[in-house]
Protein backbone atom coordinates (compact mmCIF):
# COMPACT_ATOMS: atom_id res chain seq x y z
CA UNK A 1 0.00 0.00 0.00
CA UNK A 2 0.92 3.39 -0.72
CA UNK A 3 1.68 5.82 2.10
CA UNK A 4 0.55 9.35 1.32
CA UNK A 5 1.60 12.29 3.63
CA UNK A 6 -0.91 14.99 4.52
CA UNK A 7 -0.32 18.42 5.38
CA UNK A 8 -2.31 21.82 5.58
CA UNK A 9 -1.39 25.10 6.33
CA UNK A 10 -4.89 25.33 8.29
CA UNK A 11 -2.73 23.47 11.22
CA UNK A 12 0.59 23.79 12.65
CA UNK A 13 3.66 22.81 10.80
CA UNK A 14 5.85 20.06 11.64
CA UNK A 15 8.56 21.25 13.98
CA UNK A 16 10.50 17.93 13.70
CA UNK A 17 10.97 15.28 11.18
CA UNK A 18 7.34 13.96 11.21
CA UNK A 19 4.26 14.72 8.90
CA UNK A 20 0.96 16.02 10.36
CA UNK A 21 -0.40 13.09 9.08
CA UNK A 22 -0.27 9.78 6.86
CA UNK A 23 -2.98 7.33 5.07
CA UNK A 24 -1.98 4.14 4.23
CA UNK A 25 -5.39 2.72 2.61
CA UNK A 26 -8.75 4.45 3.92
CA UNK A 27 -7.08 5.25 7.32
CA UNK A 28 -5.43 8.42 8.39
CA UNK A 29 -2.59 8.20 11.47
CA UNK A 30 -2.64 12.07 12.66
CA UNK A 31 0.66 13.01 14.41
CA UNK A 32 0.33 14.46 17.89
CA UNK A 33 -1.39 17.85 17.39
CA UNK A 34 -0.71 21.00 20.63
CA UNK A 35 -2.32 24.23 21.18
CA UNK A 36 -0.26 25.69 18.35
CA UNK A 37 -1.92 28.61 16.21
CA UNK A 38 -1.39 27.71 12.85
CA UNK A 39 -0.50 31.24 12.04
CA UNK A 40 1.36 32.60 15.37
CA UNK A 41 2.80 29.21 15.46
CA UNK A 42 2.36 30.62 19.16
CA UNK A 43 0.55 28.51 22.59
CA UNK A 44 -3.01 29.27 22.87
CA UNK A 45 -4.43 29.49 25.67
CA UNK A 46 -2.58 28.41 29.62
CA UNK A 47 -5.94 26.54 30.77
CA UNK A 48 -6.28 22.73 29.40
CA UNK A 49 -9.94 23.60 28.15
CA UNK A 50 -8.97 26.31 26.03
CA UNK A 51 -5.66 24.24 24.41
CA UNK A 52 -8.33 21.23 24.04
CA UNK A 53 -10.33 23.52 21.88
CA UNK A 54 -7.11 24.69 19.78
CA UNK A 55 -5.95 21.15 19.54
CA UNK A 56 -9.00 19.70 18.44
CA UNK A 57 -9.47 22.12 15.49
CA UNK A 58 -5.86 21.55 14.80
CA UNK A 59 -6.65 17.77 14.35
CA UNK A 60 -10.02 18.62 12.63
CA UNK A 61 -8.04 20.78 10.06
CA UNK A 62 -5.73 17.58 9.48
CA UNK A 63 -8.45 15.72 8.50
CA UNK A 64 -9.83 17.81 6.38
CA UNK A 65 -6.62 18.39 4.51
CA UNK A 66 -7.05 14.35 4.16
CA UNK A 67 -10.67 14.15 2.77
CA UNK A 68 -12.16 13.04 6.44
CA UNK A 69 -13.50 14.90 9.41
CA UNK A 70 -13.63 14.14 13.35
CA UNK A 71 -16.86 12.09 12.74
CA UNK A 72 -14.61 9.97 11.21
CA UNK A 73 -12.27 9.04 13.66
CA UNK A 74 -12.27 5.86 15.31
CA UNK A 75 -9.76 6.01 18.32
CA UNK A 76 -7.73 9.25 19.66
CA UNK A 77 -4.95 9.07 22.48
CA UNK A 78 -5.29 12.24 24.80
CA UNK A 79 -1.63 12.82 26.50
CA UNK A 80 -2.18 14.79 29.62
CA UNK A 81 0.28 16.91 31.55
CA UNK A 82 -1.81 16.24 34.72
CA UNK A 83 -4.72 13.91 35.04
CA UNK A 84 -7.04 16.37 37.42
CA UNK A 85 -7.55 18.23 34.85
CA UNK A 86 -9.46 15.46 32.29
CA UNK A 87 -12.68 16.64 33.51
CA UNK A 88 -12.14 20.52 31.66
CA UNK A 89 -10.85 18.48 29.19
CA UNK A 90 -13.35 15.95 28.53
CA UNK A 91 -15.84 18.90 28.55
CA UNK A 92 -14.40 20.71 25.60
CA UNK A 93 -13.92 16.91 24.39
CA UNK A 94 -17.14 15.56 24.31
CA UNK A 95 -18.39 19.16 21.80
CA UNK A 96 -16.22 17.47 19.11
CA UNK A 97 -17.36 14.37 19.28
CA UNK A 98 -21.64 15.28 20.27
CA UNK A 99 -22.56 11.37 19.01
CA UNK A 100 -21.03 7.89 18.92
CA UNK A 101 -17.22 9.09 20.40
CA UNK A 102 -14.51 7.52 19.45
CA UNK A 103 -12.49 4.70 21.55
CA UNK A 104 -9.85 6.67 23.55
CA UNK A 105 -6.95 5.71 25.57
CA UNK A 106 -6.18 8.88 27.94
CA UNK A 107 -2.67 9.09 30.16
CA UNK A 108 -1.11 11.45 32.12
CA UNK A 109 2.92 12.04 31.23
CA UNK A 110 5.43 13.77 32.58
CA UNK A 111 6.03 16.75 30.33
CA UNK A 112 4.81 17.41 26.48
CA UNK A 113 6.33 19.84 23.92
CA UNK A 114 6.25 23.14 24.63
CA UNK A 115 5.35 22.50 28.02
CA UNK A 116 1.29 22.59 27.39
CA UNK A 117 -0.86 20.69 29.45
CA UNK A 118 -2.56 18.54 26.72
CA UNK A 119 -1.90 16.53 23.31
CA UNK A 120 -4.14 14.69 21.32
CA UNK A 121 -3.41 12.52 18.38
CA UNK A 122 -6.14 10.37 16.45
CA UNK A 123 -6.49 7.45 13.84
CA UNK A 124 -9.85 7.98 11.22
CA UNK A 125 -10.96 6.94 8.01
CA UNK A 126 -11.82 8.53 4.80
CA UNK A 127 -14.99 7.51 3.33
CA UNK A 128 -15.56 5.93 0.59
CA UNK A 129 -11.89 5.81 -0.02
CA UNK A 130 -9.91 2.38 -0.43
CA UNK A 131 -6.90 4.07 -1.20
CA UNK A 132 -5.31 7.51 -2.01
Amino acid sequence: MICTRIATDQAPAAIGPYAQAVQVGPFIFTSGQIPLDPATMTIVGEDVATQTRQVLTNLAAVLQAAGSHLSHVVKTTVFLKDMNEFQAMNEVYATFFPSAPPARSTVEVARLPKDVRVEIECIAIVPDQTTR
